[in-house]
């Protein structure tokens, strides 16, 4: 397995159902190798739940972005135009650092040239990081306990987030039918949080959830460089400091 350093960047952009085809189209036109798209469902603080009873839940596509520092910023504003990201409530996005990655060389052409100016990536990855303004809390419980975490974030100051399905296979989920193995169905949150409150809401997760208790879920926070769709002005603002 070979890995590198090489400066990827991951965009996450989450829309609504049957627009990741839109913004897949519009990165690879930008230059980026694809995507992966996710199906979910998305919640806003000023959201009922509910309808004469009836859970009310918004369809949402997530979609992951792999792109290289070089394409970073022609592959983000095309897909800032495509979602229309710069307009309120149709998406957000925002993108994450990676530190390693593998299975990809021949597609992006790491690891056939020595690393260059790895000096100056290294300078500008501390000046984004100073930044930094948002993180992202991913939980992972069990199927039926997102709309604790939900409920425990939103209390907690988040004013939103999305959830998406999944299949767990730790030490506690053993159970069999017939003798097959049963993978239990998870549900993945991602919350995203103004630093100053990261802290609060995820303690708020934890004990809604019951995160504390075996084989309930886990919970952890990743740092995010840039947010679109959320606050318009940080991310102007980011453009033009980056631009200095």
């Amino acid at each position: 397995m070979t890995k590198n350093n090489s400066g990827q960047k991951l965009i996450v952009t989450i829309v609504k159902k049957e627009k990741a085809k839109k913004v897949v189209h519009a990165s690879t036109l930008a230059g980026a190798q694809g995507g992966t798209t996710f199906f979910g469902k998305g919640f806003r603080m000023d959201e009922k739940k509910r309808f004469l009873g009836i859970p009310v839940e918004r369809e949402r596509e997530v979609i992951l972005t792999l792109v290289s520092n070089s394409i970073y910023e022609s592959v983000m504003e095309a897909i800032i135009q495509a979602a229309k990201l710069n307009r309120p409530r149709h998406g957000i996005g925002f993108v994450l650092d990676t530190k390693n990655i593998s299975g990809i060389n021949h597609m992006i052409g790491l690891g056939l040239e020595p690393e260059q100016n790895a000096s100056e990536d290294v300078m500008q990855m501390e000046k984004q990081k100073q930044k930094l303004s948002y993180d992202l809390i991913v939980t992972i419980v069990n199927k039926g306990d997102a709309e604790k975490v939900v409920d425990a974030s939103k209390e907690a100051g988040a004013e939103g987030g999305t959830i998406i399905t999944g299949r767990g296979t730790g030490i506690h989920e053993k159970a069999k039918l017939f003798n097959i193995l049963i993978e239990p169905e998870k549900e993945v949150v991602l919350t995203l949080i103004v630093k100053e409150k990261c802290d609060g809401v995820l303690r708020a997760i934890e004990r809604g959830a019951r995160l504390d208790e075996p084989g309930r879920g886990i919970a952890f926070v990743l740092d995010v460089e840039r947010t679109v769709g959320i606050n318009h002005l940080l991310n102007q603002q980011w453009s033009e400091e980056m631009k200095e």
